[in-house]
């Protein structure tokens, strides 16, 4: 009994058990907390947390690899077969994330997305120029957009790293919509500022988000300004609060029709560019 205590064999066997006990304690240390993170996570994205259970297992995966790592190197009759598979592995491994760089950002994007939750299922978002609408699924890999359109735009999450993003949800629901209509330097501006803000009053989408202050002050419910004298008009613009994105946009597409009825009623015209073409042969004749 003394003989096999003192052997090699015993204390390579305890190095390896100490060693996958030790595996088996931090795994499930880690599988235990990321599955905390990922099921609050989770419910602040409206996702399914179960998404995620391959990031957990990957990470059980890699501690094991490690254990091995060490058993093989602490005993010295595994030392030279460990370094020549970890070299071995270690080409292999290159050659894979070198083949698949483009899935691994997309992950590492994806994890990010979990962490930081630049916006959730149901939000409404705009990825830079590239696209518009509702989150309807976020994974490791990519995000499902709906469009107006009712068609699932899948982005990978890499494009959407990459990209800013505008989220009309991340604090609040309440959106400022900006209407901009021009008006010819003849009309009276004073006269087609009253109209849209009368109109924009009237709307069922339109809600009043002044302060008492404001209030107090008599600042308008909608405030309507000059932006700018373009080459051909005056061009005001609206400021006009609703309760969400979609309800704006809905509200934008009728106060624009029931604006330019009102302008055609009071004569406010509504300018487009004139272009006077001269003909040089015209020329010619006027200097004979």
């Amino acid at each position: 009994m003394e003989i096999f205590l003192e052997s090699n064999y015993f204390k390579y066997s305890l190095i390896i058990v100490v060693t996958l006990i030790a595996a088996m304690i931090i795994t499930r240390i880690l599988r235990f907390t990321m599955n905390r993170f990922f099921i609050r996570t989770s419910q602040k994205l409206n996702v399914d947390h179960t998404k995620f259970n391959f990031l957990k297992n990957a990470v059980s995966f890699m501690v094991f690899i490690a254990a091995f790592i060490v058993i093989f190197i602490m005993i010295p009759e595994l030392k030279a077969l460990g370094l020549t598979i970890t070299a071995g592995a270690g080409v292999i491994t290159a050659i894979l994330i070198f083949a698949s760089q483009q899935a691994f950002s997309n992950i590492i994007s994806g994890i990010f997305i979990v962490i930081f939750q630049p916006f959730r299922v149901n939000d409404h978002i705009k990825i830079g120029d590239l696209f518009v609408g509702y989150v309807e699924d976020i994974t490791l890999r990519h995000t499902v957009i709906r469009n107006y359109e009712n068609r699932r735009i899948v982005v990978p999450n890499s494009v959407i790293s990459a990209e800013t993003i505008v989220n009309s949800n991340i604090v609040e629901d309440k959106i400022c919509n900006f209407l901009e209509i021009g008006i010819s330097y003849d009309s009276d501006v004073d006269k087609a500022m009253e109209i849209m803000r009368s109109e924009a009053m009237k709307h069922p989408n339109f809600i009043d988000n002044r302060t008492e202050e404001d209030k107090m002050n008599k600042v308008p419910p909608v405030i309507v300004r000059v932006i700018n004298l373009a080459d051909w008009s005056v061009n005001l613009r609206a400021y006009v609060w609703s309760e969400n994105s979609p309800m704006g946009f809905v509200m934008k597409c009728d106060l624009r029709k029931a604006i330019k009825e009102r302008f055609e009623k009071e004569g406010i015209e509504i300018p487009f560019p004139y272009r006077t073409v001269v003909f040089k042969k015209d020329i010619d004749n006027q200097k004979e």
